[in-house]
């Protein structure tokens, strides 16, 4: 039954998603807007970080040590990938690297399902935000609203090494014109291994971030990756506040069509995401002239 408690409390968890959408697709967007490659092990790498993330808390029982571990693993695998495979990939076509990081995508998911099963692996939430919150017209997990802030700490420091820095400046100049960064005599190619290692990082955290509130399974990369994609074409390719924007369309398009009819959230996604096509082609908030 549809009443006011229930749609705000709708609205609160498609903000909460909307935020990890965000998360996710501002590391994606990065690595796509600066290298140009189509990364589509991104989701992957977001079920790794939970997975990681998950092992590191079987062993320490320490929620900040599952986290940092997740994070600092996936971005470490993302360094090894670009420096291993990804690296050769950057002059060919793109159907070499949709193939390439599909493949790889599907490796991740069968190793973790051969070390580690089919079960859903899931961290409980630190004991500082178990419980809900009666907030007077709903009562809300404690937890979610605690992801909220986590999420948004996560974009402002993201936002403050991207504009706020030397590598910032040198990685959107790379977004724009990586020719005109390498004739400055910058190693554009250790700048590109830093920001795919930044963008698997992003994915990494958001999966242990996340893995409180969805169980992560070997496939929970497969669903966050096609809703990423929606999210960067909505808000614009390479754009870091259109990813943000985007993520945020999507999670309230979500959760406020699933209130309805849960069946019909992911068609409503692609709905919004045709029409932004239709009337923007570039997104929101996607550069003039850019692919």
């Amino acid at each position: 039954m549809i009443n006011t408690a229930n749609f705000i409390s709708q609205l609160f968890n498609g903000l909460v998603l909307g935020a990890l959408l965000a998360l996710i697709s501002s590391g994606l967007t990065i690595i796509y807007g600066t290298l140009g490659v189509l990364n589509l092990a991104h989701g992957a790498l977001f079920m790794l970080g939970g997975y990681a993330g998950w092992l590191a808390f079987e062993y320490s029982h320490s929620f900040i040590l599952a986290v940092a571990a997740g994070a600092l693993f996936v971005m470490i695998v993302g360094v090894v990938m670009e420096q291993l495979i990804i690296k050769h990939f950057y002059s060919r076509p793109d159907e070499d690297q949709l193939l390439v990081t599909f493949g790889l995508s599907i490796v991740f998911a069968e190793l973790v399902r051969y070390f580690f099963g089919s079960l859903s692996k899931k961290v409980p939430p630190p004991d500082i935000f178990s419980g809900a919150t009666n907030m007077g017209f709903m009562i809300y997990p404690n937890y979610r609203l605690a992801l909220l802030g986590i999420i948004a700490v996560a974009l402002l420091a993201l936002y403050w090494v991207l504009y706020r820095t030397r590598i910032g400046m040198i990685v959107r100049a790379g977004i724009e014109d990586s020719v005109a960064v390498d004739s400055l005599g910058i190693n554009v190619y250790r700048v590109f291994t830093l920001v795919f290692g930044i963008g698997a990082m992003a994915a990494g955290f958001s999966g242990i971030v996340y893995s409180p509130v969805v169980a992560m399974s070997p496939d929970s990369g497969d669903s966050i990756l096609v809703k990423t994609f929606v999210v960067i074409v909505i808000g614009g390719v390479g754009s870091f506040p259109g990813a943000i924007l985007g993520g945020l369309i999507a999670g309230e398009i979500l959760s406020l069509t699933s209130m309805v009819n849960p069946a019909y959230s992911e068609i409503m996604l692609f709905v919004a995401m045709t029409l932004v096509l239709v009337f923007r082609p570039r997104g929101l908030m996607g550069a003039i002239g850019r692919n």
